[in-house]
């Protein structure tokens, strides 16, 4: 499987000359398997450059979305391939008491907020209740399920033959435990990263700057390093950076992840990079 990040910034698009290195994109990731089966996670603003350089002889793309806040969604309506006649397009994400997917995303892709409605959208579009039991794409196994973050958010377990990449982006696993990690029973998002080969992880605060960001839904940096010890994951992309964290900051981030990482390598959570997930260095 081929993981290629597009987008690795939290809360908000922070472009600038403090952020090239890591990209100020919002979170977007490509994960493609041997037979070109293509699943998209998450639809930021990093979703745009995707599109853009898509092959037009692709038949079907699916996008799982973790949740709707704004960032992970800011790209949809400028993503080039929903604009493709017959372009089969199906997007994930998770359910909702009161209402259904496409009219939730519909509030964000319709005026006054965006000029293009989705029902003018000339791709076929089909909008899918994320399951909470295992279902394929392609090759591709997927499974979901709900992690600590507000509003309805889940996490992904995607798998090709033996090789697993579990995906995070927006996870709080320690709110609420005198001490983290607990029983893995009882800690939000363990299922989805066990054994994963690749873990893409919140790293958003440091572990100062999460003691005034409790209940936010998000992790610190000595968080993130016993959640992926406890699940046993052999490589981990710090994802969710910051908007105001410039790339210096974020070294020193991914710095104390090296220094703690007693049974895992550390990936740089850059926008460009990519991994081959089951081989043992990243591009």
């Amino acid at each position: 499987m081929r993981v290629t990040l597009w987008g690795t910034r939290g809360s908000l698009p922070s472009p600038g000359p403090e952020t090239q290195r890591y990209g100020g994109n919002t979170p977007c990731v490509e994960a493609r398997c041997a037979d070109g089966t293509l699943v998209i996670l998450d639809g930021g603003t990093g979703i745009r450059r995707l599109g853009a350089v898509l092959s037009p002889e692709i038949a079907r793309v699916d996008i799982l979305l973790t949740h709707l806040h704004m960032d992970h969604i800011q790209g949809l309506g400028f993503f080039a391939p929903l604009y493709r006649p017959g372009l089969d397009v199906h997007i994930w994400g998770p359910a909702s008491p009161t209402r259904g997917l496409r009219a939730r995303l519909a509030q964000y892709l319709s005026p006054p907020l965006f000029p293009v409605q989705i029902r003018d959208l000339p791709c076929r579009l089909a909008f899918h209740d994320v399951p909470f039991e295992p279902f394929r794409l392609g090759r591709l196994e997927v499974r979901a399920a709900l992690v600590c973050h507000p509003g309805p958010t889940v996490g992904y377990r995607i798998t090709e033959d033996r090789t697993v990449l579990a995906y995070l982006p927006d996870h709080e696993p320690a709110l609420g435990a005198r001490r983290f990690p607990g029983a893995p029973n009882w800690t939000s998002g363990f299922a989805l990263a066990a054994g994963a080969d690749l873990l893409i992880h919140d790293a958003q605060f440091s572990d100062e700057e999460y003691t005034r960001h409790i209940g936010w839904g998000h992790s610190a940096i000595g968080h993130v390093a016993a959640f992926a010890d406890l699940a046993g994951a052999r490589r981990v992309v710090p994802f969710h950076h910051d908007p105001a964290h410039a790339d210096d900051v974020v070294d020193a981030l991914h710095a104390q992840l090296r220094g703690r990482a007693s049974s895992f390598e550390v990936v740089a959570g850059m926008e460009g990079t990519t991994v081959e997930v089951g081989r043992p260095r990243a591009a």
